[in-house]
């Protein structure tokens, strides 16, 4: 087993595309770490960095202190698992599982016996001498795990190996994986777009997004899953990071007698802050205040915060997403995307999760609160958390 560390990573392509640029974080011996992000963020990239398949511009990669940067790739001792299985269609279930061994030149005894191994681990064993025509998308997927798992590699390398797979079947392997890494204690590096799935699977999230230059950098924030949900460390990540998104509001902050007093810009609504002393160096400008869809709460009218007509609600089951519009101007969290929070006919549209009994009518209006310890607070010109 090995750690693994990106040094400064940077790439950058002929045509001045830059796919990747200062990615600097290390991976623990054992340890499993998710990329995650939306499309063109450099996850595939560093990946394929990672396995020596996309040379480096800039930086090093470093494997147990090792420098692997000029590697070839047939020399790292990596093994990667794709999102479209790549098996031979030809070959029984214990042909591709052994092909690799068997370039090798390992004697037929020990490769029988690892297969083997590798087949009672991932249930496949009854199923050595079909082809891979025969399976189904799950157990293709455990074959290409398998077929990585007899070399016994350093790292594994996996790029959206479940995003081919129905939402079931995902669920079912999401699990199988993150057993098999406790089991094995291989370092895995793990590509995914799905926030999801890097909540459930990683140890440590690391969140990127696209970048314009190669002066930024695409690593917004690594972290336990719990700590970027908990603590995102800037606008991008608190919006990527959950489902549904946390909502936005442009917020003007006012100094009162030893306080300080919000108001959502475009409205009437205004509250009092319980605020620190980082938010009070912001009194008497405007900051974004963050609004998790579960820090709702339905409330007498009294004590609302906001009163609106509930255009659209989503039952789910065990919750009910329930949306409503306020006049407040939208908050863009993605210059590298051209959205500008989610609005409806130039209204700033917000969601919040309400226990299923209490779903009003169509076109109802709801009284909702917020526990106002819980918000999170943004720089509107950097898009820093701001924190004590």
């Amino acid at each position: 087993m090995a750690s693994m560390t990106f040094d400064g990573i940077g790439k950058t392509y002929p045509d001045g595309t830059v796919a990747v640029a200062n990615v600097s974080f290390a991976i623990s011996d054992g340890e499993f770490v998710v990329l995650v992000g939306p499309s063109g963020c450099g996850k595939s990239t560093l990946l394929r960095m990672a396995a020596g398949l996309e040379t480096l511009n800039s930086g090093r990669l470093l494997m147990d202190d090792t420098d692997e940067t000029d590697t070839e790739p047939q020399d790292r001792d990596i093994a990667m698992v794709f999102q479209n299985y790549a098996l031979y269609p030809h070959m029984s279930v214990y042909e591709n599982m052994a092909f690799g061994l068997q370039q090798r030149k390992m004697p037929k005894e020990k490769i029988d016996k690892l297969v083997r191994d590798a087949a009672e681990m991932l249930d496949l064993t009854r199923y050595l001498e079909r082809k891979p025509g025969a399976l189904s998308g799950g157990q293709r997927q455990r074959v290409a795990m398998g077929r990585a798992i007899v070399r016994h590699p350093m790292a594994f390398l996996m790029d959206e190996p479940l995003s081919n797979l129905d939402a079931k079947l995902r669920v079912q392997m999401r699990g199988e994986l993150k057993l098999l890494n406790q089991r094995l204690g291989v370092t895995t590096l793990y590509v995914t777009h799905d926030q999801v799935e890097a909540m459930t699977m990683g140890d440590r999230v690391a969140v990127l997004k696209p970048v314009s230059n190669d002066q930024e950098s695409n690593l917004q924030q690594i972290d336990t899953p719990q700590m970027l949900y908990d603590k995102p460390a800037n606008l991008f990540v608190a919006g990527f990071i959950g489902s549904p998104a946390m909502n936005f509001l442009r917020i003007e902050l006012k100094a009162e007698t030893g306080s300080l007093r919000a108001a959502i810009s475009g409205t009437e609504i205004s509250f009092p802050v319980p605020a620190g002393a980082a938010l009070s160096a912001y009194a008497g400008r405007q900051v974004i205040a963050g609004i998790r869809p579960e820090m709702f709460q339905v409330c007498p009218e009294g004590e609302a915060l906001f009163n609106e007509r509930i255009p659209v609600a989503e039952a789910l089951g065990a919750d009910t997403f329930v949306f409503f519009d306020i006049p407040s101007p939208p908050v863009n969290v993605n210059d590298a995307e051209d959205t500008e929070g989610f609005t409806y006919k130039g209204k700033n549209r917000l969601v919040a999760r309400i226990p299923p009994a209490l779903t009003p009518a169509l076109n109802q209006r709801l009284a909702l609160t917020v526990d106002l310890a819980k918000l999170h607070w943004f720089d509107p010109t950097t898009g820093v958390a701001i924190r004590d």
